[in-house]
């Protein structure tokens, strides 16, 4: 892996591109019901080898509407993942995403730091002017991850059998909690 792979640094985790090496912790990720859970969504059900080949199409041709990085220790183990979607360049927003998907790496601040990271790069290298989320009501431990990088409560959401809190981050909000200083980002271009 090379330093232009690393988007961002941040205290506890590297955010990476993703890397055909990282479908298997992602497909065991995927099958796993708690995680499921946490995500409002059903346990994966096709076979490694399919899963393989759509990863690989997904590297080979990446969306337009989504930017997905593998999150990694600072000692390079892959922890979890992390992505901003739902791109809308006419409002000037995106929908961002975490799951650390090895139970080890919960409760110690890696989330946390990942939502950080990902959301100071996105202010400095998109012009986008919010970011949003939407996390579980019952999602306690997710939404204090959320409000100590700066997300705030803006309404309900309920959809499929689940409720959802939705949570946002204005630029103007983030540059208020974040003053200009020295950044660990390596210089890639994105959207």
């Amino acid at each position: 892996m090379t330093q232009r792979d690393i988007i961002v640094t941040g205290e506890k985790v590297k955010i990476r591109e993703k890397v055909l090496m990282d479908a298997r912790n992602d497909y065991q990720w995927c099958r796993d019901a708690e995680l499921s859970r946490l995500d409002a969504a059903f346990p994966l059900n096709m076979s490694l080898a399919q899963y393989i080949d759509e990863y690989t199409l997904e590297l080979r041709f990446p969306s337009l509407s989504r930017r997905r990085y593998a999150v990694e220790t600072l000692d390079g183990i892959h922890i979890g993942n992390c992505s901003y979607y739902n791109i809308d360049m006419k409002r000037s927003e995106a929908e961002i995403g975490i799951m650390i998907g090895n139970s080890n790496y919960w409760n110690k601040g890696y989330g946390t730091d990942t939502i950080k990271a990902l959301v100071g790069y996105v202010f400095r290298h998109t012009s986008f002017k919010r970011l949003y989320l939407k996390t579980l009501e019952w999602n306690i431990r997710a939404q204090q991850c959320f409000m100590k990088s700066g997300f705030t409560a803006y309404n309900h959401l309920a959809r499929d059998g689940y409720k959802f809190l939705m949570m946002e981050l204005s630029r103007e909000e983030w540059m208020k909690q974040n003053p200009p200083q020295e950044h660990h980002e390596q210089n890639t271009p994105t959207t």
